[in-house]
């Protein structure tokens, strides 16, 4: 297994080259650049913007642009002060990437908007998105199995058929009318609930910083009550939305499963229902199931953008949008970097969770 693992790393490493290839072309070829945020705003001169360009190594050859950025290349060029759109001056740091600023090095650099460390702007995003997709993921992961469990042992039931109509609805269902529905009905109608953001200003200080922090070691129930609270309708729009493919694929591999003849066996040996159903037959169902799974994982970090940006969730959906926006380049290559290499620790983690599953497999 550890040979495996290890093979399995090293044929990772040309993968991740090639997909930072492909992010940086992708964001190559989009129109304006990071200079576009300033095309409409007056009180940037032609020349501040040729500074700008020049400073974040713009103007360079493409190879030399992506060397940087890998932190291959050492830029040795001062950052300049500019106008912010606001027109006050923000230092910005000298290069998108190179020297300690680079993938290379560790480093995913600095944020074009605001100058600060790109590692440390995500990482502050990081906390909300996993606290809500977290919380999201276990919910729908096991009521998509219960659901696709029960489905197939009662099949063509009333319970089947309801499973069945709430899953064809909950697919087909656009996540940004769901969310927008559950505002409407349960904070604008009812009043019940809270629509936007994760914690009550009116409580507490902002989530993340240390005032925070010491307001929840002061009042932990009340803390982790307006939380949750804030946590329900972002998590039932996630879970109605998700849970619906998942049961569906989890009916599929049970009823497969059922009807191998290892489960006829177990039912001839005169095993409970219980065992035959969760001991042989979910746990072989479960194969295709690991690996829908483990292409979920990059779904703790990347968030839901939709659904973070309708609640105002403070996380890196939420983050993706605005660096979109604001056409900060280096956040965005960041959090794209960080969810691909995810989703290839996820491919791996899921083989590797195909032989606790199933002992039979070997590596």
């Amino acid at each position: 297994m550890a040979k495996y693992v290890a093979r399995r790393l090293l044929q990772a490493i040309p993968v991740i080259i090639g997909i930072s290839i492909v992010i940086y072309s992708i964001l190559l070829a989009a129109p304006g650049g990071p200079e576009q945020k300033f095309a409409n705003n007056p009180r940037i001169t032609a020349a501040q913007k040729a500074k700008f360009i020049a400073a974040w190594g713009l103007d360079q050859p493409i190879p030399v642009q992506y060397c940087r950025w890998m932190g291959f290349c050492d830029p040795k060029q001062p950052g300049i002060a500019l106008l912010t759109k606001s027109g006050v001056p923000n230092f910005l740091p000298a290069a998108l990437g190179g020297g300690d600023n680079g993938m290379a090095h560790l480093s995913l650099g600095f944020s074009i908007d605001s100058g600060e460390d790109v590692a440390t702007r995500i990482a502050r995003a990081a906390l909300p998105t996993a606290i809500l997709a977290g919380t999201a993921l276990v919910i729908w992961i096991l009521l998509a199995i219960f659901l696709g469990v029960v489905a197939a042992i009662k099949r063509y039931s009333l319970f089947d058929q309801a499973a069945t109509v709430f899953s064809y609805v909950g697919f087909a269902m656009p996540t940004f009318w769901l969310g927008l529905m559950l505002i409407v009905l349960f904070g604008s109608t009812l009043r019940w609930l809270p629509v936007s953001g994760m914690i009550d200003a009116r409580l507490s200080p902002a989530f993340g910083t240390a005032d925070y922090w010491t307001y929840f070691g002061a009042n932990p129930l009340a803390a982790m009550g307006d939380l949750l609270r804030h946590l329900i309708l972002p998590v039932i729009t996630l879970v109605a939305v998700s849970v619906a493919g998942d049961s569906r694929f989890v009916r599929a591999s049970m009823l497969e499963a059922l009807g191998q003849d290892y489960v006829r066996t177990a039912r001839a040996k005169g095993l409970p229902n219980r065992v035959v159903t969760f001991r042989h037959a979910l746990r072989n169902a479960l194969l295709p199931v690991v690996t829908n799974i483990g292409l979920e994982i990059p779904f703790l970090f990347s968030g839901a953008l939709v659904t973070e940006t309708i609640f105002s969730w403070p996380g890196i959906g939420k983050l993706t949008l605005a660096t979109i926006q604001s056409f900060d380049y280096t956040v965005l290559m960041g959090i794209l970097m960080i969810t691909a290499l995810l989703v290839v620790l996820a491919n791996l983690i899921a083989d590797v969770l195909y032989a606790v599953v199933d002992p039979r497999i070997k590596y």
